[in-house]
This record gives structure tokens, sequence and C-alpha cells, in this order.
């Protein structure tokens, strides 16, 4: 593809204006780890959530897509559209208990919940696990999205590609070393408007080029691919068998560890949580969050990719097909604006792992294990240090990978079965550190035993399914297993993060004994506003999707359903104020 001298200017703009937001808040960052990790936890709802919004599009997320609905039918899309519900129960279950709990990371949770050795390894192991292998992992996937996307724009080879993404990672580097979380932030926002207006230029040259909504559907059917379009999987879709499905719908969103998609929150999205204003801006950043996620930002990604199934039928790498559309069929004055949006998809989703990784390293290894005490100065140094190793260690990752999906697979297939205990450990009193233990070595064994020595293979739909399902039952039975065989934590280990968080239920024991802790007993308001929320998200979801293929009646359905929960959802919520304050 060919750039113009105006493209060019327009991919430097972009980089200017990144650089000027980072040298604005390079003092503020630096003055202690608490800004620069947290922003001095006075963060705006809208911001945080569009932060997250921003960090879940990365410039993988539109071509792993690509390659789920050119191999799944856009029912593949079910492999994310599933962790809905778990998102929406963190919203309403676990955001206010988080921002609570005061902590600078979801690692150091652990020493506010569990006490003595235990309590340490399990921080020191996850902080060590989360920030190198499978920090690094998500980061090595994101730049392998930007490699492809070079190596096919700029028409150089693999290693000339990552050489350029190196020089992107080091400015992205820089900007989060200096600036800290606040100008994460605010270049997240700016990102985000800039991917989502390019992605819909896009789209919409990309169904023009296939011939229209119509010519798609001709097409399709034609070839025998009408079951592309179908939403939900058919008892015998070729693409997404009803295993799978089920497996989508019925187990992942509660049973999976994966990065922004925690059960109860965790990683980057426990992160914004934590830095929100109060309480009540903690939850609506994470509904915000869900809302743009699931039903604002899909369809301009799938249009893309049932385009790309038409006018590119025999791909051998149908992920390269939304980069190909790009090039064939997008209007030359636009290619320089689209791909500074691509690299603005690059740099939010990297800048994001960065802080969050070094922030696992510094506050929960360096700090906890190895230097207690040094000045506020030392740590933000040794911060951005980590931010330094993290990128290197990324780049070498990135020359190993080939497949994005297929790396999104391999997480979740390794994650299986440890949400449950992440979900339970806020309401259980009975959980202890040992209970986390066994679910994360129980679902790692058991997942990597079943691909190494049964020959199960995360990629094939029907591999995927059973492997969930064996990995998160045995996982499930070995951590709860443990938890009755071990000691519960020490009682005034308990109490303490009782009176910090004041869980709503299942803590009996423990609230007998402190009766003067002021708990709001909301959990079926609770219960009402994530049934609601699904179903507006999801509502809102299909009835755009119907929208697209002409399908009228059933959007306004879809949409209507989507307007009652929608008003389900506030008058709930503004019955209770809107605010964290106990009534």
């Amino acid at each position: 593809m060919q750039l113009a001298t105006l493209d060019w200017i327009v991919v430097a703009l972009y980089f200017v204006l990144n650089l000027a937001v980072a040298l604005y808040y390079r003092h503020r960052a630096g003055s202690s780890l608490n800004e620069y990790f947290l922003s001095g936890r006075d963060v705006p709802w809208w911001l945080a959530g569009t932060s997250m919004v921003a960090t879940t599009f990365a410039a993988d997320t539109p071509l792993a897509v690509t390659g789920l609905v050119a191999r799944g039918g856009i029912a593949g899309n079910w492999l994310w559209w599933n962790f809905l519900a778990g998102g929406l129960l963190t919203v309403f279950f676990y955001a206010r208990l988080w921002r609570r709990s005061g902590v600078m990371t979801d690692i150091e949770f652990s020493e506010i919940r569990y006490a003595g050795k235990p309590a340490a390894f399990l921080r020191g192991f996850r902080a060590l696990y989360l920030s190198i292998p499978i920090g690094c992992i998500v980061l090595g996937w994101v730049n392998l999205a930007m490699v492809k996307i070079l190596m096919m724009v700029l028409d150089v080879s693999k290693s000339t590609a990552l050489f350029y993404v190196l020089c992107m990672i080091a400015i992205t580097a820089l900007i989060s070393t200096i600036s800290g979380l606040w100008g994460v932030l605010v270049t997240d926002s700016i990102q985000f408007v800039i991917k989502m207006g390019c992605v819909i230029v896009l789209a919409f040259s990309a169904v023009h080029a296939a011939g229209g909504m119509e010519g798609i559907k001709t097409k399709l059917a034609a070839s025998g691919k009408l079951a592309t379009l179908d939403f939900t999987p058919n008892l015998d879709s070729p693409l997404t068998p009803m295993v799978t499905f089920l497996v989508y719908i019925g187990m992942l969103w509660w049973s999976t560890w994966y990065p922004g998609s925690e059960p109860g929150g965790g990683g980057f999205v426990a992160q914004r949580m934590l830095c929100a204003r109060d309480e009540r801006h903690s939850l609506l950043a994470t509904f915000w969050f869900n809302l743009a996620h699931f039903a604002i930002r899909p369809w301009p990604w799938i249009l893309t990719a049932l385009a790309v199934v038409v006018l590119y039928p025999n791909l051998q790498d149908p992920e390269s097909g939304y980069v190909r559309v790009m090039i064939d069929h997008l209007p030359p004055y636009l290619r320089g604006l689209m791909l500074a949006g691509f690299i603005a998809a690059f740099m939010s989703t990297n800048a994001t792992q960065l802080n969050w990784g070094a922030a696992y390293l510094v506050n929960d290894f360096y700090r906890r294990f190895v230097k207690k005490t040094a000045t506020e100065q030392h740590y933000v140094l040794m911060s951005q240090a980590a931010t330094v190793l993290l990128t290197v260690i990324s780049a070498v990752i990135t020359l190993f990978m080939d497949s994005i999906s297929g790396a999104w697979k391999l997480l979740m297939a390794t994650g299986a079965g440890t949400g449950g205990v992440l979900l339970a450990r806020w309401y259980w009193w009975r959980v202890n550190a040992w209970s986390e233990v066994a679910a994360m070595l129980s679902a790692f064994v058991v997942s990597v035993a079943l691909q190494v020595g049964w020959h199960y293979d995360s990629d094939k739909p029907i591999d995927f399914a059973w492997l969930m399902i064996i990995t998160t039952a045995v996982s499930t039975v070995a951590w709860v297993a443990v938890t009755f065989m071990t000691s519960p934590e020490p009682r005034q280990v308990l109490r303490d993060f009782y009176r910090r968080t004041r869980p709503a239920f299942g803590w009996g024991p423990i609230a007998a004994e402190e009766r003067d802790v002021p708990v709001r007993h909301d959990t079926a308001a609770n219960i009402v506003c994530w049934l609601a929320g699904c179903a507006l998200i999801y509502g809102t979801l299909f009835g755009v999707g119907k929208l697209f293929f002409g399908e009228y009646l059933v959007a306004i359905g879809f949409l209507a359903v989507a307007v009652i929960s929608g008003l389900v959802v506030y008058r709930n919520l503004a019955q209770r104020g809107w605010s964290s304050a106990i009534e």
C-alpha cells in the first residue's frame, strides 16, 4: 500500500499528541507510586471506563474477530461475548468492594484477605506469573498483530516490521514511564475516538466493496456459507458446534481467568476500579466499559469480517484479511488516518499492560520482598525499569507466535476453573490462600496434561470445549476440597477484611462478631440489575445487528428489550442514590 506524504504527517502528528500528553503529566506521575499507578484515586468514571474499553481494543482485536468469523461465523464471537455475564457481575457485586479494599493492585488483595506465608507466597507468585509470562504473552500477541499489519501495509519482511514495532513500543514505554496512569488514561480516551472512527469507515468501505449487505448474503448463500450469519449456532452447525456454544455461555464467563475478563475483576480492570474517585465512580466505570465493549464496538469489526469472507474466501490466514481490505478498498486519503488508528490501538493496550505489569513487579514483588523501605522516587524509578524489562521480554515472545485467536484460547484453557475461587473469596469467609493456590496449580497441570499428553487442540472447537469442561471440573473439585481440608484464615484477619469491604452475604459467623459494621443488604437488587444489564447489552448488540441485516421487526423487538432493561437498571440504581453511602 502506497502512503503519501500527508499520510506520514498524520501518523507523526499522532505521536506528537501522545508525547505532549505524557509530558504534561510527568511531574504528577513522579511524585509517588499512588500517583504513578492509581492517579491519586481521583479518576472520574467516564475516563476510567473509556480507558478500559480502549485497552481491550488492541491492534489484535479486529484481526482476531475476523479470524473467529471466518472460522466460526458470527456465532464464533461467543468466545468473548459470553464474558458479559461475568463483566456485569463485577459491576454490581464487586466494583464497590474493590474500591473499598484500598489496595494498589489486585494481587495485593492476597495479603488483606489471607494471612501468613501462604498469603505472601500467593502474592509473590501471582506478581511474577501474571506480569512476566502471562502479561508478556498478551503483549506478544498485540505485537504480533501490529507486525502482521505493517508487513502488509508497508510490504516489508517480518523482521523489518518487528523493528518498526519495537520503535513504537519504545515510544509507548516512554509515555508510560514518564506519565504514569494519568497519561495512559488520557491518551487511551483520545486513542479510542480515533480507533472507533477508523473501524467504522473501514467497515463501510468493506461492505460496499462486497456488494452491500444483500450482496454479502447472496454470495454466502451461493457458497454454502449462509450459516456464517447466524447469531447463535444451529444444533448441527459445522462452524460453532453446540457443545462449544454451551461451554461458551454456560461455563467460560464464571470459571475462566482471562486478562480483562477476570471473574470478579482483576488486572487492569481492577486497577481502573481502584483508581476511581469513589465507589459510585467505580461501579459506573465498569458498567460503561461493558456497555461499550459488548454493544458499541463489535459490529464494525464483524461487518468487515463478513466482507473478508466474501472477498477473500480462500485466505490461509483469515486474520490478515482485515488488513487486506484496508489495502485494497479503503480510499487513499484515509490510509494515513487508518494506520494511525491501528497504532493507537496498539499503543493503548501496550501502555496499560506495561503500567499494571510494572505495578505487579514493583508493588507486589520488589517492594514487598526485596526492598521494603525506600523512597517513593526510588520505587517510581524501579517501576520505569520494570516497564523496560517487560517491553524487551514481550518483543522476544512475539517472534515465536503465529495465531492471535489461538493465543486467546490457550490462555483461557490455562486459566479454566480458577474463576470460581476468585468469585467466592469475596463472599465466602471459609476460602483461604490454599484454595487459590490449589485452583491455579490444578488448572495448569490438567490443562497442560490434556494438551500435551492427550493432544487436545484448543484451536479445534470440540477439543476446546472438552478441554474447558474437564479442566474446570477437576480444578473446581480440587480447590473446594482443599478449602475444607485446610484451616480457615485467622479470625482477626477475617474480621478486618469484613470491616474493610463489607460484603453483603456469605460471612455469617464473622458478621455475627461485627454487628456494628454497616452493611447494605442489596443482593436481590443487584441480581435484578445484573439480569437487566445483560438484557440491555445483548438486546442492543443483537438489535443493532438485525438492523444491519434488514430484519427490522426483530431489531425493534431486541431494542425494545434493551430500552426497558436500561430503565430497570437506571431506576434501581437511582433509588439507591447512585451513591456509596451506607443507608
